[in-house]
């Protein structure tokens, strides 16, 4: 009989007996809600409490994305995701000639906070918790979140939501950095203590694995890489002086789910009981610390444009898989995501999926349904074992930065990537409508916005800002960033100004992301990939 392997090459028995399954319940398992949270992170989970439904979007302009954020909200959404365009994420004002052609694209323009009033219009900040997917200017972001509240009489302790605020994986699979790393994590450590001082409810960080899985990354080297950045985080809020307790519960995660039900469970599954004992075993952490709370998207990447309904059904699988796995919060992609941002019908059936499984699958009833299956409990065993060994290599290599900087995860996700490529060409692994059962007829066409009169509708708005506000409060802002800017690089001795405080003052007088972004790189550089 030929060997079968899951998509990170476990081998797969045709049946999996007792015998052949090495666990032990109180070391391995444990109850829900109990060390090392193999079962989950809260005792009774979704009997408790459904998952978070937290659909992402972002739409070009403040006021579209609005419009988009009431509709799911209508629908039963639970919680915001907001989706930036490149250059906010670059930290590049509307109005520059770098920024042209891509305003509004592939998310939301946000060039001041004016905008982020208009975003957020008529939305309860002190009753929903929103998400940010921006990592290089997620100080600034934050910042703004926490003005319009402020201006909206709302106290910074009543608001919840996370930032990705994961630079390390932007040099790994994404490239939306600017600065190099070492201020980048200084930077990382600074909005822990801030949110632990400041805004308690609010998740510093989202360490995501997801944007590894989506550049091609097997499961294993989606745990085994997000967990690597992650160290690296508690490692240097560590040396900055932070209790790991004091920030550590606030740890958030992004993983991806894609097709293969039981290995993606099992990750799930692998990954909490793993992050548990790094923390346990490297920091000493709590327990409290010690759980892992993450957010899953389905699997981008798995969409296809020929016969987009097919989609549906990998939606739904996936969303089975990051449920029976444990997941905190969960993005449904829309299945026409493959051509263009999903239709409003797309995005509405894609929340509609979750509802359907949190509701009428019966994965609610009871926690960690799949555990003793004797096949997800090795495929949970295997997974960890071999994400245990890469995070050695990586140890061996002096950590994450230094494995950014030899290429190892670039070069180990590139060969996955090819190598998964290989297999779908020669029609080893079936995409369904791709390479095989295809009907021969072209992807719709799903009409796109007309993009040159939104970017030329943003310029305007920030170019409005800028004639009202007062230009010489700002300067004097942007001179107390640039004043603290340079405590933040690696020759700096001794204690740092707090640096949040000062991104908070400039934004409260209307200054850009982008005039922030250049006072920052005007400190600490830009970050210059070497070739591998």
């Amino acid at each position: 009989m030929t060997e079968r392997l899951s998509p990170s090459g476990i081998p797969i028995p045709a049946v999996v007996r007792p015998d052949t399954v090495n666990l032990d319940y109180a070391r391995d398992l444990g109850d829900p809600g109990q060390f090392p949270f193999t079962r989950g992170v809260q005792p009774t989970m979704y009997r408790g409490r459904l998952w978070t439904m937290r659909q992402y979007a972002g739409f070009g302009t403040a006021k579209a994305t609005n419009e988009r954020f009431r509709l799911l909200l209508d629908a039963g959404q639970t919680g915001l995701s907001v989706a930036f365009d490149l250059p906010t994420q670059m930290g590049i004002d509307s109005g520059t000639p770098r920024a042209m052609g891509e305003v509004g694209r592939v998310g939301v323009a946000i060039d001041t906070v004016e905008d982020m009033h208009v975003l957020l219009d008529g939305i309860p900040l002190d009753k929903v918790s929103t998400s940010m997917t921006i990592n290089a200017t997620a100080s600034t972001l934050l910042a703004m979140y926490i003005v319009v509240a402020e201006e909206r009489g709302i106290r910074r302790d009543q608001l919840s939501g996370t930032v990705q605020n994961d630079i390390l994986k932007e040099y790994i699979a994404r490239g939306t950095y600017i600065y190099p790393p070492a201020p980048s994590l200084a930077l990382t450590a600074e909005m822990f203590r801030f949110c632990a001082a400041e805004v308690p409810q609010w998740n510093p960080i989202s360490i995501s694995g997801y944007h590894i899985r989506e550049a091609g990354a097997t499961a294993v080297q989606e745990v085994a890489f997000t967990f690597a950045d992650a160290l690296a985080y508690v490692q240097q809020a560590v040396e900055a002086g932070l209790a790991v307790d004091s920030f550590a519960p606030r740890l958030s995660f992004f993983f991806a789910a894609h097709n293969d039900l039981f290995e993606e469970v099992a990750k799930f599954r692998a990954a909490r009981r793993l992050w548990a004992r790094l923390m346990r075993d490297r920091f000493g952490a709590n327990d409290a610390s010690c759980r892992l709370r993450f957010h899953t998207q389905t699997g981008g990447v798995t969409l296809q444009a020929q016969q987009p309904h097919n989609n549906i059904v990998r939606v739904t699988i996936q969303a089975l898989a990051a449920t029976l796995g444990g997941t905190q919060s969960l993005h449904t992609n829309g299945y026409d995501e493959a051509l263009a941002l999903p239709t409003a019908e797309a995005a509405t059936l894609a929340l509609r999926t979750q509802q359907i499984v949190g509701y009428e699958s019966g994965v609610a009833q009871t926690v960690d349904p799949l555990a003793g299956s004797w096949y997800v409990e090795q495929l949970t065993n295997s997974i960890e074992e071999l994400a245990v060994a890469l995070l050695e290599r990586v140890h061996e290599l002096g950590g994450a930065a230094e494995a950014i900087r030899a290429g190892f995860f670039q070069e180990e996700i590139g060969r996955s990537a090819y190598e998964y490529q290989l297999r779908v060409e020669a029609g080893e692994t079936v995409v369904v409508g791709v390479n095989k059962y295809g009907d021969g007829q072209e992807p719709p066409i799903i009409p796109a916005p007309d993009f040159s009169a939104l970017e030329r509708d943003q310029v305007a708005r920030l170019a409005a800002v800028r004639a009202v506000r007062d230009n010489g409060a700002v300067q004097q802002a942007l001179a107390r960033i640039a004043e603290a800017a340079p405590q933040y690089l690696p020759d700096h001795v001794g204690t740092r100004a707090e640096l949040m405080p000062r991104i908070i003052d400039a934004v409260r007088v209307r200054a850009s992301v982008g005039e922030i972004a250049d006072t920052l790189e005007t400190a600490w550089g830009r970050y210059q990939p070497s070739a591998h």
